[in-house]
């Protein structure tokens, strides 16, 4: 067999794996409906999930090699934690390359990685586990994840991020389990040509970005265009990341305007993008609360906790800046001479000091962003509903599934997701009516509050079309018409 040549452009498989989970586990989708709820409510909120710090993972690698190039040395190993560290924290130098209109949105993401030091039997480790394999590729079918089918088993996922890194087939360079899968395929898998920046990383992926990429899906972030092929009409649930029309490529020139998201146009520098390594920067803070929200639920028995850089947000009523709840209490001590601030522009910091002050803008002085995203349509059914007492977050009612956990009935993750997608089975066709049931419902809800524009109106009769039709092939199916 000829050798593979390392891929020119990125692929990554979650949302494949994804759809085959939501059609072969009723656990999954339960799972993924809890996860999704939860960090609807907690964006809902517009505060911190419950770790205020900053969390620490413990990494295994499991390096599943069957030429000696593809057995990734332990410099290429670390190259890649240093990469995810700089990633995570908002450390990496070329954050500052990111277009100024978009810039006050990167963020911290409070998550820091290393290499495992104790292994499930309490020995002393590296974090590194090498397994020979006969296997000449994988794919997305999360073979390397089990020794039975030549790859490496995983450590107990509830204590260890797994990354699995080998050769991948077909231009994969990696993929990655949602929160709320199986435990024993939990964890990402990335191609020894994308990882890392040295040994065998290559062009145009030699950055390490692949596994961040990945990463971020373990933590429950979605591509930021939602998966709905080169339309406008998925979402990743995430409110300030513009809409976009399908993945970016290469290194775009900005602004690339599409979905009608101009003048700023795609934030295609984003980790969750699909660009060449060197043109992906940052996380948004909208992401940075669905990964905490991950920590906070489904990933919650991982990691250790630090001490991080502490927010304040302030509330203007009018008049005056209040506090809005915060356990950290803050203590000032004069020396006799002045506070001064180091602006970079993004905090305000003092100096000699470990805490950040972020102050939130109230959209005076911030450049507009223009996401082109309905708020009535970027949160899961049944919570816009009235207040509740006291609270200034919805009460959640009527059914807590997101109002959408797939893809499109007709779409390429569907028919690639497991085999026999070409001849769904009744209960197939019964969760996607479902979930075209819960989409259009927004749609509805979003007509009755009078905040529906032509564009969605449109859209709204492309689905009930598509829903119909669906519809008729599963009364077809089932004998009932």
């Amino acid at each position: 067999m000829a050798k593979e040549s390392p891929p020119q452009q990125r692929s990554c498989g979650t949302m494949v794996v994804h759809e085959r989970l939501l059609r072969t586990s009723p656990e999954y989708m339960a799972a993924r409906a809890r996860s999704e709820t939860h960090a609807f409510q907690l964006a809902g909120r517009g505060w911190a999930a419950g770790r205020t710090g900053v969390t620490v993972i413990p990494v295994v690698v499991h390096v599943v090699h069957q030429t000696n190039a593809q057995n990734v040395s332990d410099a290429q190993i670390h190259s890649q934690l240093d990469v995810l560290n700089r990633d995570y924290r908002k450390t990496n130098p070329d954050v500052g390359s990111t277009p100024a209109v978009f810039l006050p949105l990167a963020a911290d993401a409070r998550v820091e990685f290393e290499l495992a030091t104790t292994d499930p039997q309490g020995n002393a480790t590296d974090g590194i586990d090498r397994v020979q394999t006969n296997t000449v590729s994988f794919s997305d079918d999360d073979g390397v994840k089990a020794a039975a089918t030549g790859g490496a088993d995983p450590w107990p996922a509830d204590k260890y991020l797994n990354i699995w890194v080998c050769q991948l087939g077909g231009g994969l360079l990696g993929y990655a389990q949602f929160p709320g899968g199986p435990a024993a395929t939990d964890g990402v898998v990335i191609l020894h040509t994308g990882f890392g920046t040295s040994g065998t990383a290559a062009a145009p992926f030699n950055l390490g970005r692949t596994a961040t990429h990945e990463i971020g899906h373990w933590l429950n972030l979605r591509h930021i265009w939602g998966d709905d092929g080169n339309g406008c009409n998925g979402d990743d649930f995430v409110s300030d990341t513009p809409n976009a029309g399908g993945p970016n490529f290469g290194s775009p020139a900005f602004p690339h305007v599409t979905c009608n998201n101009g003048p700023n146009g795609d934030l295609f520098m984003n980790y969750m993008d699909y660009v060449d390594d060197a043109a992906m920067f940052l996380f948004t803070s909208g992401q940075v609360t669905r990964m905490q929200a991950a920590l906070d639920s489904d990933r919650s028995s991982i990691g250790t906790t630090k001490p991080g850089p502490v927010t304040l947000k302030f509330f203007d009523d009018g008049g005056t800046f209040k506090f809005r709840d915060d356990p950290i209490s803050l203590k000032f001590f004069d020396d006799g001479g002045t506070f001064k601030f180091r602006d970079d522009p993004i905090s305000l910091k003092f100096f000699d000091d470990p805490g950040t002050f972020k102050f939130f803008d109230d959209g005076g002085t911030s450049p507009a962003i223009d996401p082109i995203k309905h708020a009535g349509l970027d949160k899961p059914p049944g919570t816009d509903q009235p207040k509740g007492p006291g609270s200034d977050v919805p009460v959640p009612q009527g059914p807590t599934i997101p109002f959408v956990l797939s893809t499109p009935h007709r779409s390429m993750a569907w028919t690639r997701s497991f085999p026999g997608a070409q001849r769904p089975g009744p209960g197939d066709y019964e969760a996607q009516l479902l979930q075209y049931e819960q989409l259009l419902d927004q749609y509805g809800r979003a007509q009755a509050a009078g905040q529906l524009t032509d564009e969605e109106a449109s859209e709204a009769e492309r689905l009930f079309t598509e829903y119909s039709a669906l519809a008729e092939e599963y009364y077809q199916f089932v004998g009932g018409g």
